[in-house]
């Protein structure tokens, strides 16, 4: 049996694996999910993505906004982007091409499947 543990989500991102058991993981400069399960944490943000999209093949992205105002753009247009401001949630489907442009600095609570996310590569120049 393991001990509780106290973690701080705005520095530590927790992994819940298959076996729904946690972990403290480290962030990953690439953004990928290095666990084979969920990755739970909040996110400060004052940029935009630093991609031109992600989807995540394993699994609905669960988002829960505590500040600011952003904006979750469907680079396909499959869905109109949707603006989301502090106590909103949304569930981007699996596999959906998205990302979270910044209106507002704003710190953003994120669930994500993994580990098999996928990103596009912003164009020349942007961001």
């Amino acid at each position: 049996m393991t001990n509780p543990y106290i973690f701080n989500p705005l520095t530590d991102t927790i992994g819940l694996d298959r076996d729904l058991m946690a972990v403290k993981v480290s962030q990953r400069s690439d953004h990928s999910n290095p666990i084979e399960g969920t990755m739970f944490g909040v996110a400060t943000m004052s940029k935009n993505s630093p991609h031109d999209g992600e989807r995540h093949p394993d699994g609905d992205e669960v988002l829960y906004l505590i500040s600011g105002r952003v904006r979750v753009v469907f680079p396909d247009n499959t869905v109109d982007d949707i603006d989301v401001k502090p106590g909103d949630g949304l569930v981007v489907p699996k596999g959906m091409w998205h990302r979270v442009d910044i209106l507002e600095p704003s710190q953003i609570v994120y669930v994500t499947p993994g580990p098999n996310s996928e990103y596009r590569p912003l164009a020349d120049g942007a961001g």
